[in-house]
């Protein structure tokens, strides 16, 4: 990319400075994502899912204590702005359900509300936030996974009263398939999606279990090289040519991070900063991240690592608050990673709070004489202070008479 600015004269002693995809240097000390916080969730809670459909991250479900009447049917809406909306509520309250996306929805399957209340309900979200009720799951479930590939959403794994290897898969019409199962019962598996192909890793079924499947566009299983560990409790996200499970659990919290890439082989990158279980994942531009968690002292987690296309991991600011079974979406320029649970002092505390990332954006900060006709838009425009920030790269020009231009 030219990172060029060109001067020359204009009609009746203007000088013109264009300038041509032009990148300001940075401060090498910068951190390649920016962190803030948006507005709370409309309900403190954990165990609650995410999904991603047209201009909105959605978060949904949870329970905000163990009583029956904690489990939530709420749903959060964040659109590109990170404004906040309520959509319908779900037709059923529960916790420990799966989020995936497909064509023009954004599904939220299985559940738990307490007792015995195994939930197969699924809940579809378009791109209005209208709600639907798909046919239901093929059988009852919670703590299962969902994850996206080609035409379908699939949702693997769960249990009820016994653990399952059941695979539910929804195309884009919301029709329900049953593909062929898991290679082996598990639940607390993790989801994640690369090329062709929709995986699911990982478990536990009176075990700790590291084996891989993946489903293709047609929904052929496959197993894979298993993970380095096996273990529960890890997450899944997707950066460039890679699907990455990181941390989890198998009687000891582990760091490790396995990749998978489009050829299905894996590769080992350097360890999460922290060992923990229960993380949340998400993946913005051209990284994938994963977020808050538990451990050991001190039990709850707000740290963050992120993995770029080269695998490369890197530290962004931590969360605004230590938790763990939050849940991670994207949407526009953002990652967010809401809810979540902790405790302290003998009491339980169930958070809204939704954490945001989002790639940094160089900024040319530009100074120059008020009056100073610019173009960096549609139309030529007059400066009315003398600072005009622009997002880079550059391409415009400034005219002006007298003064100085400089970047700041």
């Amino acid at each position: 990319m030219a990172e060029a600015i060109i001067s020359r004269r204009g009609g009746s002693g203007e000088v013109i400075v264009e300038f041509d995809n032009f990148i300001p240097s940075r401060d090498p000390l910068a951190e390649d994502l920016t962190h803030s916080t948006a507005t709370d969730l409309s309900v403190a809670r954990g165990s609650l899912a995410g999904a991603s459909v047209g201009d909105y991250a959605l978060f949904a479900g949870g329970a905000s204590g163990t009583s029956t009447s904690s489990y939530r049917n709420t749903v959060d809406a964040y659109n590109a702005s990170l404004t906040r909306s309520t959509p319908t509520a779900l037709s059923v309250a529960r916790n420990n359900l799966a989020g995936a996306s497909v064509g023009n929805y954004a599904l939220f399957a299985g559940g738990y509300s307490g007792g015995s209340n195994y939930r197969n309900t699924v809940d579809a979200y378009n791109t209005s936030l209208t709600r639907s009720t798909p046919t239901a799951l093929s059988r009852a479930r919670y703590s299962l996974a969902g994850a996206s590939v080609g035409d379908y959403a699939l949702f693997a794994g769960g249990r009820e009263s016994y653990v399952r290897n059941t695979v539910d898969a929804y195309n884009a019409s919301l029709t329900r398939s049953t593909p062929t199962v898991l290679s082996g019962i598990k639940h607390n598996l993790a989801g994640a999606s690369v090329g062709n192909y929709a995986l699911f890793a990982g478990g536990e079924a009176g075990i700790y279990l590291d084996t891989v499947n993946a489903y293709n566009t047609s929904l052929t299983r496959s197993t894979l090289t298993p993970l380095i560990l096996a273990r529960s409790d890890l997450a899944g996200a997707t950066v460039g040519n890679y699907a990455l499970f990181a941390g989890g659990y198998n009687d000891y919290n582990l760091y490790e991070v396995d990749a998978y890439d489009t050829s299905l082989t894996r590769s080992a990158p350097v360890f999460m900063f922290v060992a923990r279980r229960y993380p949340a994942g998400a993946s913005i531009g051209d990284f994938a991240l994963f977020a808050g968690g538990s451990g050991s002292s001190p039990t709850y987690k707000d740290t963050v690592d992120a993995y770029d296309t080269s695998l490369t991991r890197s530290a962004p600011a931590a969360l605004s608050r230590s938790r763990r079974d939050l849940a991670g979406a994207s949407v526009g320029n953002y990652a967010l990673f809401a809810g979540g649970y902790s405790s302290s002092d003998g009491y339980d505390d169930y958070w809204e709070t939704v954490d945001v990332y989002a790639p940094f954006v160089p900024m040319a900060k530009l100074y120059m004489p008020i009056g100073t006709k610019y173009k960096f838009g549609a139309s030529e425009e007059t400066a009315t202070t003398t600072e005009i920030i622009v997002p880079a790269p550059v391409t415009g020009y400034i005219k002006f008479k007298n003064g100085v231009i400089r970047n700041g």
